[in-house]
């Protein structure tokens, strides 16, 4: 394409031309495909994307413009989160009374490198087809592209197989937060002055929608860094534990933070883990995790509650998986994908711990799975009654 401005390059050879847009620049990331309609900004805001380019399947991206209130990210810098996003057609023009900016100026501002004009569809199916490749984008809005050179960025690139990513979306600092869920009317409240329980989060990158659910089902949460030790977590005295999500590979951010987290799941509080923090839990209780071929990336997942029967639509973003023939005894697989049976939740016989491998904080998505900070709060609710 003579007129190309942008083009992705895929590790095996395969080019993609088209037209750039936001950050001008090259970089290297994972290839996946998110099927979400609407929540674009939330989604590359989301630190789980660290290292990732998104391909969005749906053709029209950036009618809900951008705003301050919808980044997802609570202690990264905007380099850290998505690196590259893809559309079927150019960005749309902003058209929401929320909006306040283009949706391009803020890919721009971001960091993001933005490319449109290419067959998603099809570039989609070969994901399904042959799974998450290496791939390099690049915007060069002087149409100087050395397609060669990208595809050779895209072979040399190590890829996220062993790679603890969680290490690099943190802060060193603990920090608190009490804001809730936000509200057309007010916008995110601020109030918990009389929190009824305090929760510990141990931060491998996790997105402030989890929080405000925290907030909202009643826990003052303090967040902390995945690299503390449990009796600096348990000197915290809180009610009960949090292990949030984040990007990588759950075995290599384990070698880091295993023993930490095996302590803590020894100490008998409550526990929810939510994505990366349910496969570092499995990990921890003697499971074993695994890459997936194309992950799971969308707001319209079905998953079953094998508890309670009940079919939820969820939002998910995850490329490894809890390998649900490793589950030791004791460990139950309480939630699974309806889509293709992958492990999607657990829970302890006898002990106060659950998890899931989608986001109930559906940020963005269908709010179907919002319970589950409530059946958390119940667990604590119950430990302290004891």
């Amino acid at each position: 394409m003579d007129s190309a401005t942008g083009a992705l390059a895929l590790e095996d050879g395969t080019i993609f031309a088209g037209f750039g847009a936001g950050a001008a620049g090259i970089k290297v990331g994972e290839l996946c495909f998110n099927t979400a309609i609407t929540g674009y900004q939330e989604i590359l805001t989301d630190p789980s994307y660290a290292s990732q380019l998104v391909l969005f399947t749906f053709p029209h991206i950036g009618n809900v413009g951008a705003n301050p209130q919808d980044h997802e990210e609570s202690t990264v810098e905007a380099a850290d989160a998505a690196r590259g996003a893809i559309f079927r057609e150019p960005i749309t023009a902003p058209s929401n009374w929320r909006a306040t900016e283009d949706f391009g100026v803020w890919l721009e501002k971001r960091g993001i490198i933005g490319l449109s004009g290419i067959d998603t569809r099809a570039l989609t199916k070969r994901i399904r087809e042959q799974g998450m490749p290496k791939a390099a984008i690049c915007h060069k809005p002087d149409g100087n592209i050395d397609f060669a050179a990208l595809v050779e960025l895209a072979r040399s690139w190590n890829g996220l197989d062993g790679a603890d990513l969680a290490a690099d979306v943190v802060q060193e600092a603990p920090f608190e937060h009490t804001e809730g869920l936000w509200q057309a009317a007010t916008g995110h409240q601020t109030a918990l002055a009389d929190a009824e329980f305090h929760v510990a989060v141990i931060d491998f990158g996790v997105k402030k929608n989890i929080l405000r659910n925290l907030a909202s089902a009643g826990a003052r949460a303090t967040v902390v860094n995945g690299n503390v030790s449990a009796q600096e977590v348990l000197a915290l005295k809180p009610d009960g534990i949090v292990f949030a999500n984040g990007p990588g590979d759950p075995a290599a951010t384990f070698e880091r933070s295993g023993e930490m987290i095996k302590t803590l799941v020894a100490s008998g509080l409550p526990i929810l883990g939510i994505c990366l923090g349910h496969q570092l839990l499995g990990l921890a209780l003697g499971a074993k995790t695994k890459k997936m071929a194309q992950g799971h990336h969308g707001a319209n997942h079905p998953v079953k509650d094998l508890s309670t029967g009940k079919v939820e639509i969820v939002s998910m973003n995850h490329g490894f998986t809890v390998d649900p023939e490793t589950l030791p005894p004791g460990v139950e697989e309480s939630h699974r994908s309806l889509f293709d049976g992958t492990n999607s939740g657990l829970a302890v016989k006898g002990k106060p711990i659950i998890s899931v491998q989608h986001h109930p904080e559906a940020s963005p998505g269908p709010q179907d799975s919002f319970y589950l900070f409530e059946r958390f709060a119940g667990l604590m609710r119950d430990y302290r009654a004891k």
